[in-house]
């Protein structure tokens, strides 16, 4: 991505208007978080020129930043917004938790990854954003500690919805988790009436795996 901030700006808004917008993202604080957020800042620099690109960038580590769509998308889904607390799980880059923390919510956010915690940490916090936290961990055990939470966002695939992550969701809350085999899964969107658990599928998608106790056991290819 160029350098020049109003290249990034036009560049930003033209994501909106034709990846989100023009596919039918309608929750304007979704829209609006978007279009602030520098999503070159959270990419390979030697990938920022494909930053606002229609397609998941590699960030090492074998994991990868969702394509622009799919991360409106589940924020959309959510239905989070200001003063909520929310648990992500796959930090990658860090890129949906700013997201998320521009619309208003306090976030932890747990990786598997020491090197990408990191990195997520230090870019989130020289851009700003004091109400997140990076947790370094298995993420398929979520954040017992702190629950229940207002919504859960996972970003890596499960082979199904993690027990502790039901446990942990809030009543009445969703949480939002792409579930299937290894080549592709359906994202789900749970909702916690009680003891009950309501789900429904918004489509097919492909995410890197989520590796733990309640994941896949090991990384493997796709």
């Amino acid at each position: 991505m160029d350098e020049d901030p109003a290249r990034a700006s036009e560049a930003r808004a033209r994501m909106v208007a034709s990846q989100l917008r023009g596919r039918d993202i309608r929750d304007q604080r979704v829209l609006d978080a978007m279009a602030s957020i520098p999503r070159e800042a959270f990419v390979d620099p030697r990938d920022r020129g494909a930053a606002y690109d229609d397609h998941p960038l590699s960030i090492g580590g074998g994991q990868t930043i969702s394509q622009p769509y799919i991360v409106a998308r589940m924020t959309e889904l959510l239905r989070v917004g200001d003063g909520d607390r929310v648990l992500e799980i796959g930090t990658g880059s860090g890129y949906q938790t700013a997201i998320l923390a521009r619309l208003g919510c306090t976030v932890t956010t747990v990786e598997r990854d020491a090197e990408l915690a990191a990195n997520a940490r230090a870019r989130l916090e020289a851009l700003g954003f004091d109400r997140v936290t990076v947790r370094v961990g298995d993420g398929s055990l979520g954040a017992p500690d702190e629950a229940p939470w207002d919504g859960i966002m996972v970003a890596a695939a499960a082979p199904s919805i993690p027990t502790a992550l039901r446990e942990q969701l809030g009543d009445g809350r969703r949480m939002v988790i792409p579930v299937g085999s290894r080549r592709q899964q359906e994202l789900l969107v749970v909702e916690r009436r009680g003891d009950e658990w309501v789900e429904r599928s918004d489509g097919p998608c492909v995410f890197v795996p989520l590796i733990g106790e309640g994941g896949w056991p090991k990384p493997g290819r796709f």
